[in-house]
């Protein structure tokens, strides 16, 4: 990976040698013609500037996924433990009830 710098380790700290300026030749008319290199090196250092303000954003948002997964999980356990435990106090019951059946039928 051979990048030439990021916003947190610059290459150099110098703006001059980041983005160089070509003088504007058109500033009293009120406006600048946009120079390629600038705008160029301008641009994505604004988008690099945006994508690191927006990655705690994403990681949020990745995290809140995760958690609502995790107590979606959590919640089907829950209810697959209160199924069982229905599931066997409904078998006692029919235990209960057959051998009650049983000993009527036997007297």
């Amino acid at each position: 990976m051979n990048t030439a710098g990021t916003i947190d380790r610059p290459v150099t700290h110098d703006p001059k040698k980041q983005a160089p300026m070509k003088p504007s030749t058109h500033e009293h008319a009120g406006f600048a013609p946009e120079d390629v290199t600038t705008s160029g090196a301008n641009g994505s250092r604004q988008n690099r500037t945006r994508e690191m303000q927006l990655i705690p954003e994403a990681m949020a948002r990745a995290q809140m996924q995760e958690r609502l997964q995790e107590a979606e999980r959590e919640r089907q356990a829950v209810r697959l433990l209160a199924a069982r435990r229905m599931q066997r106090r409904a078998e006692r019951a029919s235990r209960r009830a057959r051998r009650a059946l049983a000993m009527a039928v036997m007297q």
